[in-house]
């Protein structure tokens, strides 16, 4: 043993140096480790706090409050869409009309017929005549397109141009 002594006091300089650099190699990475975690720490605390001072748990349930807001009034919306699609199909959507001159001695095109039909072709059909001393207006019901009374020429036009969605031929007259 007294030269395992001999050989420590001789080399003693030595084993301190080495020591010595191991000693600072570890300073410094425990230094480069402790600004990693203030780092990551300063990141975490800004990360969870908001600018209010609230956490970023009250952030997250404030959002996840908001879509599940959100989430009823879309089902609602979706709701009353449905409601005024249904009530839509029975509201005035086809329309035609056609102008013409049913007697050779009037003047221009001031007798018509209009289709008012709704989506299921269901509605009126009406038409005005104009003669010299007066003018008649007639109504006919319209179910799916067509209707239980004899139609003229230009009544069925004005239904068929309100189905179709076109536009009139022009009057003979």
């Amino acid at each position: 043993m007294p030269d395992l002594n001999r050989t420590i006091l001789d080399n003693l300089a030595l084993v301190l140096a080495v020591m010595g650099v191991v000693i600072i190699g570890l300073v410094v990475v425990a230094i480069m480790h402790s600004r990693r975690i203030r780092q990551a720490s300063s990141s975490y605390r800004s990360l969870v706090s908001d600018s209010q001072g609230g956490s970023l748990q009250q952030l997250l349930d404030s959002h996840l409050g908001k879509v599940i807001e959100v989430g009823t009034k879309m089902e609602e919306l979706n709701d009353l869409y449905e409601t005024l699609e249904v009530r839509s199909r029975g509201s005035l959507q086809h329309v035609g009309i056609v102008r013409f001159n049913p007697f050779e001695d009037t003047g221009s095109d001031q007798s018509f017929a209009i289709a008012l039909l709704d989506d299921r072709r269901d509605g009126i059909v009406l038409s005005s005549l104009h003669g010299r001393g007066q003018t008649r207006v007639f109504a006919k019901p319209v179910e799916s397109g067509e209707s239980t009374h004899q139609l003229s020429d230009e009544e069925a036009q004005a239904i068929r141009i309100a189905i179709e969605g076109g536009r009139p031929a022009p009057s003979a007259g």
